[in-house]
């Protein structure tokens, strides 16, 4: 085997990036970055019915916008049916395998025995050790010969070592009879070739490795290392479903939800270094070992999300946020930001991501740099206003007409301000909120002012007073 790691991701294209899959992808992703290896991607799309391009698309979308880049190209589990099928015929060849002519009805015959009668319904085929003479001219599947004594221990980094009895594994049918390879071989030679070293997936596939040990054995191939990793629940302990509400990444993407937050709480989704909660890319890449990875199912929590997006934002560079922003209105099927708005936007973020959970609670923050004259107050707005003694904005233009536009001088113009009106200041800046904002719940005046610059403001206040 390869001293080099290499690890894959490999979904099939049947629908949308399930949360679920795009924390293995992740798993995948961290393993083989962290220690200078490959990370592949592979599209298992041998169910040509279900498989779509749409999916695939979609898979590809959601993996880009997780920042998951893959080394070289990807691979269709589909094309390589000819490969798959080489090795079925070099087992049958070398006798590991061999040429079963039972129909559908004779094994549902057998099975119905069986059970009838209380044995196993593990199907054993009568032409296993059959003389190639006696063959008829008929339709045939080709199965591996099972070891049958013994047992097979999975050696799994995660849920230890896993012994099945052979007699429990039944001859696995390799090819069809209309030629075509099934999905358990695909993956075994998928995998050999590609020099897949660590297999990292769902522990639903657990018992798959089982079967897929027989064909590396047959062929004489390496066994990577198998990782099964627990299934995602959600908060009610039950299988991460529907009802538990979003199940696809890029409905996370269109909710808002920044990818470098995602990346941290998918990473500590069943997975822990520590006591450490928040932590970043470079760190991730870092510690991550599947030794962290516990046995249990993980539990979604969206509070605990939302509290890592909101730290992640807060850390991100201005630009690259603002690039984010755009990426997720158009996810959203929301307009995109005019070239004024995304200046006002950059110039107003140093105020505005210290606050924000997710984009769409950035964006409500960001409001007053949005938007233009005249201003239409919300509710609450409109009272702050009507509250204010008569005129009171007029008499404040003057006094921050010539001030020097600088947090320090706004602060004194209106504090002194507000101290010659007889009021406090908190009684002043509900009506300054709502001229400045049309909103009653904004960042701080002062950062406002400075955001929206000198004449815009006075042009808020002037409207307001009027």
């Amino acid at each position: 085997m390869s001293d080099q790691v290499v690890t894959r991701f490999a979904p099939s294209p049947t629908g949308f990036l399930h949360i679920g899959g795009a924390r293995t992808a992740l798993f995948n992703w961290l393993y083989a970055r962290g220690r200078g290896g490959k990370f592949l991607l592979r599209i298992e799309d041998t169910d040509r019915e279900r498989s779509t391009p749409e999916a695939t698309a979609a898979i590809l979308q959601g993996m880009e916008w997780l920042g998951l880049d893959h080394d070289g190209d990807m691979i269709s589990q589909f094309e390589g049916a000819a490969r798959h099928a080489e090795v079925a015929h070099h087992l049958l060849a070398e006798g590991k395998a061999y040429k079963c002519f039972s129909s559908q009805d004779e094994i549902s015959d057998f099975r119905e025995q069986a059970r009838a009668e209380g044995k196993s319904t593990l199907f054993r085929s009568p032409w296993r050790d059959a003389d190639p003479a006696t063959h008829p001219d008929a339709p045939f599947v080709i199965r591996i010969k099972a070891p049958q004594d013994g047992s097979t221990v999975i050696r799994d980094q995660v849920q230890g070592d896993v012994t099945i009895r052979n007699d429990q594994l039944d001859d696995m049918i390799l090819l069809r009879s209309d030629g075509t390879p099934v999905y358990m071989l695909a993956v075994v030679v998928d995998d050999h070739d590609m020099g897949v070293t660590h297999v990292i997936r769902g522990d639903d596939h657990l018992n798959n490795a089982a079967r897929q040990m027989m064909i590396y054995e047959a062929m004489g191939w390496d066994v990577p290392v198998w990782a099964h990793i627990p299934l995602i629940h959600g908060p009610d302990g039950k299988k991460l479903s529907k009802r538990h509400g979003a199940l696809g990444a890029q409905e996370y993407q269109a909710m808002g939800y920044p990818a470098a937050g995602m990346r941290n709480y998918l990473a500590r989704l069943g997975w822990s270094h520590g006591d450490d909660e928040f932590f970043t890319d470079a760190q991730a890449k870092e510690w991550f070992d599947l030794d962290g990875i516990g046995k249990s199912p993980a539990r979604f929590d969206l509070k605990k999300l939302e509290n890592l997006c909101g730290q992640h934002i807060a850390i991100s560079d201005d630009a690259a946020l603002q690039q984010e922003i755009e990426a997720y209105l158009k996810a959203a099927v929301l307009p995109p930001l005019t070239a004024t708005q995304s200046g006002d936007l950059e110039r107003a973020m140093y105020c505005l991501k210290d606050r924000a959970r997710t984009f769409p609670e950035l964006l409500e923050k960001a409001h007053f740099a949005l938007i233009s004259r005249p201003i239409e107050p919300d509710e609450k707005a409109a009272k702050a206003l009507q509250s204010v003694s008569d005129g009171i904005l007029k008499e404040l233009t003057p006094h921050v007409q010539n001030v020097s536009w600088s947090r320090n001088e706004l602060e004194e113009a209106l504090n002194a301000f507000a101290e010659a009106q007889g009021i406090k200041f908190g009684k002043l800046a509900g009506p300054l909120r709502a001229a400045l904002a049309g909103r009653a719940v904004t960042p701080s005046v002062f950062d406002m002012m400075l955001v929206l610059g000198r004449d815009e403001t006075l042009a808020r206040l002037s409207d307001a007073a009027n």
